[in-house]
């Protein structure tokens, strides 16, 4: 991966090809940016999805104002910023703010490899890497996805990308029964507790499993990977192929 901001907005996301299998580029879609950081996969999905209406969750202050500039900058007229830590209640809570620089990097890099791990869960400094500070933590405003669906009275979510530092299931709580109308989730998953009480990977298919849906995707480097899921309420035929961590499926809607 080049480190460059500009580069990686304008490169292609590894879910399009999957996305493009279960929609259509010029459908109306609904998508969640949940943990949205400076707002770059909500850009990248724009452009996959030029008629979709995309919600970019960001509770941190210097993220939200990057987004607001990511959004100018690249003409983008379809995402939103949603200014909420999303999680399984309303309120407000704690939110504990990464920073740092790798020391193989140099600092010419337009890059914040710091930014990306911020979480509403307190980190586990032993597990987390030695440049990964967590020196600031603020009070950050709580919504729930049943609280955010009823507001804004949408019917179904098609996809939510999802990157909350180990509070997946506390998103996935939150939204209460509207989850059998989600039709497809990506999110990231560890078998390390990087936070303190964080769900580990087999905590999370355990619980997607139960709520319906199948994971069609799971790639890892290590300890931690990317899992994408689709709900089978929605998608019922599956043609599985495992090689290289490539999956492969057919798929039947419902209509």
């Amino acid at each position: 991966m080049a480190f460059d901001r500009n580069q990686y907005i304008n490169s292609d996301s590894p879910l399009k090809s999957k996305l493009l299998r279960l929609f259509k580029s010029s459908n109306n879609l609904t998508i969640l940016d949940i943990g949205a950081c400076e707002g770059e996969e909500s850009i990248r999905y724009s452009r996959i999805f030029p008629n979709s209406k995309i919600y970019a969750f960001e509770p941190l202050p210097s993220n939200q104002k990057l987004i607001k500039e990511h959004i100018k900058k690249y003409d983008v007229d379809n995402v939103e910023l949603v200014p909420f830590a999303v999680s399984n209640k309303k309120g407000a809570s704690h939110f504990y703010v990464s920073s740092g620089h790798p020391k193989e990097q140099t600092n010419d890099l337009d890059w914040d490899f710091g930014n990306k791990s911020s979480s509403l869960l307190k980190p586990n400094i032993n597990n987390n890497p030695d440049w990964l500070d967590f020196n600031k933590k603020i009070d950050v405003e709580t919504i729930t996805l049943n609280d955010f669906i009823i507001d804004r009275q949408l019917k179904e979510i098609d996809f939510i990308h999802m990157d909350v530092q180990g509070a997946e299931l506390k998103v996935l709580n939150g939204a209460r029964d509207h989850l059998k109308n989600m039709k497809a989730i990506w999110l990231e998953v560890s078998n390390v507790e990087l936070y303190k009480n964080q769900p580990l990977t087999s905590d999370v298919e355990i619980f997607m499993k139960s709520k319906g849906f199948t994971m069609i995707k799971s790639v890892f480097e290590g300890n931690f990977g990317d899992q994408f899921y689709v709900n089978k309420r929605y998608y019922k035929t599956f043609s599985l192929f495992n090689g290289n961590y490539q999956w492969y499926f057919k798929i039947s809607t419902k209509n």
